[in-house]
Parts: C-alpha cells; sequence; structure tokens
C-alpha cells in the first residue's frame, strides 16, 4: 500500500498532447486539501491544458494525476466531478436561453454524492446566494442578460453545486472589469473555509499572488518556478513567467 500522501491532487511526470503537438511536457504539480494555488503565465504558456489534463479533457496515463493518491489520469469527466473535482471554463459556458436558477440546478443533478458518514457542509442554492446576493435577486433572470461579471459568478456557484474538494478556474478576472474582480475574489475565501481546494489560472501575476498560498509558473509548456506567493521575488517571477530579461508591472 502506498504511503498517504499530503497532497489532495498530484502529477507526475505529466505529459499531453493534441494530436502530434505535445502541449506538456514532464508537469510536476501538487495541491493540498483547502489550499489555494495560482497556476501563471502567458498565452499559450499551457495552464488551460494543464486544467483540461486534470479534469480528464485530455487523454494522459493513469499514473500522471493522483487524486488522494490514487491514480485517476485519463478518467472521463464525469468520473473526475464523482471524484470531487469540477471546473470553471474560461468563457463561461452556461446554458443560454435558461435562467440562473436553472443553470444552478443542472449541476445539482450531476452533484457528487459524499461518502457515508462525511461530515462536510454541502454547497446549496441559498449557501450560495450568502456568498453571491444578486444571484437571488437575478434567479429568474435568463443568463445570457446578465452582465460579465454576474455570469462568472453563476459559472463559479455552478461548480460549487457539484460539490467539489477542487475547483479548477479558468481565468476568472478575464475581460471583468476591476471592482467585478475585487467582488469575485472576495468569495473565494468563503469557498476555501468550507475546505474546498482551487487552483486559479490567472494572467494577472499580482491579482494571483494576493489570492493564492503558493504559485506555479508556466512557460512552453513546462513549470519553469513554484514557491510561495508571499515569498517569492517578483524578479523571479519575471524570469519565469517571460524566460529573461523582463519585468513583471
Amino acid at each position: 500500500m502506498p504511503p498517504p500522501s499530503p497532497w489532495l491532487l498530484s502529477t507526475h511526470a505529466l505529459d499531453a498532447r493534441y494530436g502530434d503537438f505535445q502541449a506538456l511536457f514532464g508537469i510536476e504539480f501538487s495541491i493540498a486539501p483547502g489550499e489555494v494555488v495560482a497556476l501563471i503565465g502567458a498565452n499559450g504558456a499551457g495552464k488551460s491544458t494543464l486544467l483540461r489534463s486534470l479534469m480528464g479533457l485530455l487523454p494522459v496515463a493513469s499514473d500522471m494525476v493522483r487524486f488522494d493518491n490514487v491514480p485517476v489520469g485519463g478518467c472521463p469527466p464525469h468520473q473526475m466531478v464523482q471524484r470531487g473535482l469540477a471546473m470553471v471554463p474560461e468563457g463561461r459556458r452556461l446554458f443560454t436561453g435558461m435562467s440562473v436558477e436553472d443553470n444552478l440546478r443542472v449541476a445539482i443533478d450531476q452533484a457528487r454524492r459524499p461518502a457515508p458518514g462525511q461530515n462536510v457542509p454541502l454547497w446549496t442554492i441559498e449557501r450560495l446566494h450568502a456568498l453571491f446576493p444578486i444571484l437571488k435577486d437575478k434567479r429568474r433572470t435568463p443568463v445570457e442578460s446578465l452582465s460579465g461579471g454576474q455570469q462568472q459568478m453563476v459559472a463559479i456557484a455552478r461548480g460549487l453545486l457539484s460539490q467539489p474538494r477542487l475547483l479548477l478556474c479558468d481565468e476568472l478576472s478575464l475581460g471583468l472589469a476591476p471592482l467585478v474582480i475585487r467582488e469575485i475574489y472576495a468569495a473565494l475565501p468563503g469557498i476555501t473555509a468550507a475546505g474546498t481546494a482551487i487552483v486559479l489560472v490567472e494572467q494577472d501575476v499580482a491579482l494571483a499572488c494576493r489570492a493564492s498560498n503558493r504559485l506555479y509558473c508556466m512557460l512552453e509548456g513546462r513549470i519553469t518556478l513554484t514557491g510561495r506567493s508571499a515569498d517569492t521575488p517578483r524578479e523571479a517571477i519575471a524570469r519565469a513567467y517571460f524566460g529573461a530579461g523582463h519585468a513583471v508591472a
């Protein structure tokens, strides 16, 4: 029997391909229960590909991804959801023509069922209304009528209603106004306080560092830096992010 692992999820020499094109090279990544880990890097660095590999949307070898120290690489997405993963995809991908509440109820139908005796608070629509009060006010509104920030709140709420132990968030701040971004990021401590770990894919380096416990930087499909977010020098982040000789504003 393998020794107990401190990690909720970890990857081991993870490679991923799109057909003949290799997109990830030997990724070593880990996240502990309740932790927030930022995944930073420029466009095309491989961040979204890594999330897709974790979620079972790309074929990878079984031992390349472990959840609760169990090999799960290549398991289909619906099985990953039942194990405790959920994803807030870039672009949100809500069900248009449906109300806010109907979008949320779809997630409830597919939610993970906690194991017997697992004493964890469940995410409910009422709890999510407390986290994002605007969703209660807009519950009967078609999602396509919402602002971008409100749609992002629906996407996060939908992910949480699948009762994840790990929430993968792809570019939460993309295209949103600074005030809305602050509102969304202010909700993250309430999510982790309930025991859910979060992976944040983010291009805004300063925002990622403030919101996370640890960070990984990616460049051209490889991890170029990892460390504690509060302690990693900006110069080191700049070198890892761009490759050489650049500064991060």
